[in-house]
């Protein structure tokens, strides 16, 4: 028997459900909004370690051994309102811009050699091998010889701890770059500094930063470490200084409050500052999510 009506295929269409289409427009709510908020998520953070801080003082009730959080409040706050303080904070970073400025110079310098010739890369590689491990603190005593009793002698250390890290982390990242950018460069007429400033600084720029982020943090401490082991510089004393002499005159509130002010520049440095950067740079750029 022949049949001539053609056969229809069913087809399967499915529409989306009004459940599905609500799911995707529902707003967030006031809780999903903030948590949204990378700042106030950090100062929830902070504000819990805060009270794990106060309860736990409040426990101990020792103000000689661990003060509450309340009480190195109070005298940060004093420190601040009489200028020592601010005063110490300055002398401590006037030395570390200019032992780290010197540090990511160098670094520069040395990336860029290495990234010219063979011989500067067995050069760099065989430097930092060698004086990367090498704790920056242990060199103080060294200084301390070659360049007396100044400020000479902690920019020294600091230009050791900064540059190692940055120069790694550099010339890590100018070697992750694709040989086709860098062809690019070169027929351009791009050579040895001007294809590291045109090419390889913007497309290595995540490691660039990551190591001026791990320099900065090294060098922090050990301008801290310093001033606690020296002590002034040049008739000045910096932080660490102050930690010290409060820590002699058993003033712990005092040693606790340089801590704590430590930690805010450090925390501004890092959330500010280079955080500004990174917005501007990478993340504009879609390099980094």
């Amino acid at each position: 028997m022949n049949n001539t009506t053609p056969f229809v295929r069913p087809e399967i269409v499915l529409e989306p459900t009004r459940h599905a289409m609500t799911e995707v427009q529902r707003p967030l709510s006031a809780f999903e909004s903030v948590y949204r908020i990378s700042w106030l998520r950090k100062t929830a953070i902070l504000l819990v370690l805060a009270l794990i801080w106060e309860v736990y003082g409040r426990w101990l009730d020792n103000a000689l051994l661990f003060p509450s959080f309340t009480e190195t409040l109070h005298a940060f706050l004093s420190g601040i309102s009489s200028g020592i303080l601010l005063e110490r904070a300055a002398v401590s970073l006037e030395t570390l811009l200019i032992g780290y400025g010197i540090g990511i110079v160098l670094a520069g310098l040395l990336t860029t050699v290495a990234i010219s010739s063979r011989i500067g890369n067995d050069l760099l590689e065989t430097l930092t091998s060698m004086f990367n491990p090498l704790p920056a603190i242990a060199l103080l005593p060294l200084a301390l010889i070659w360049f007396g009793l100044g400020t000479g002698s902690i920019i020294f250390v600091l230009v050791h701890s900064v540059l190692w890290a940055v120069a790694l982390n550099t010339h890590g990242g100018f070697r992750s770059v694709s040989q086709t950018l860098r062809m690019v460069g070169q027929n351009y007429g791009l050579k040895r500094f001007s294809l590291v400033w045109s090419i390889l600084i913007p497309a290595a720029f995540p490691s660039i930063l990551t190591g001026l982020k791990v320099g900065w943090a090294f060098a922090w401490r050990t301008l801290i470490a310093a001033e606690l082991v020296f002590g002034v510089s040049s008739g000045r004393g910096g932080l660490g200084w102050y930690i010290f002499e409060n820590r002699n005159q058993l003033e712990t509130a005092n040693v606790f409050s340089g801590l704590f002010f430590v930690i805010l520049i450090g925390l501004f440095v890092e959330n500010v500052i280079f955080a500004n950067i990174e917005k501007r740079t990478i993340h504009r750029w879609g390099m980094q999510h």
